[in-house]
């Protein structure tokens, strides 16, 4: 009889063991995805896109530069800033005036971003 229950303890242990490493590994969720949606560019790379290109104008270029910050240097810093930092210098872009006139507050907040991405860098 003791062979026999060691056998059956082992066999339950055995069970229980496969039983919790089957619980554990991950399961895979595979789905079609529309080339549209790979081919959409996301928040980010049009936010991204926008300081971008309002840093790639003549006036903005030249005030940076009037400041100490060439045109390069502007470019990598942009490509640099985060998530967050990118979004709220969209949102200035897209809350400033027709004319495009930057205000030194404008200009203070666009080299302060600046710095502190070269500082974090």
């Amino acid at each position: 009889m003791n062979n026999k229950t060691g056998l059956q303890f082992s066999r339950a242990l055995a069970f229980a063991v496969a039983l919790s490493l089957s619980a554990q590994a991950p399961i895979a969720h595979a789905e079609i995805v529309d080339t549209d949606a790979l081919a959409t560019p996301s928040q980010v790379e049009l936010d991204r896109a926008k300081v971008q290109a309002f840093v790639d104008r003549a006036n903005a270029r030249e005030r940076l530069e009037a400041m100490g910050l060439s045109g390069l240097v502007a470019r990598d810093r942009v490509a640099s800033l985060s998530e967050a930092e990118v979004h709220a210098l969209a949102q200035r872009v897209d809350a400033m005036p027709a004319g495009g006139n930057l205000s030194n507050q404008d200009l203070v907040l666009i080299l302060l971003v600046a710095i502190l991405v070269a500082i974090a860098l």
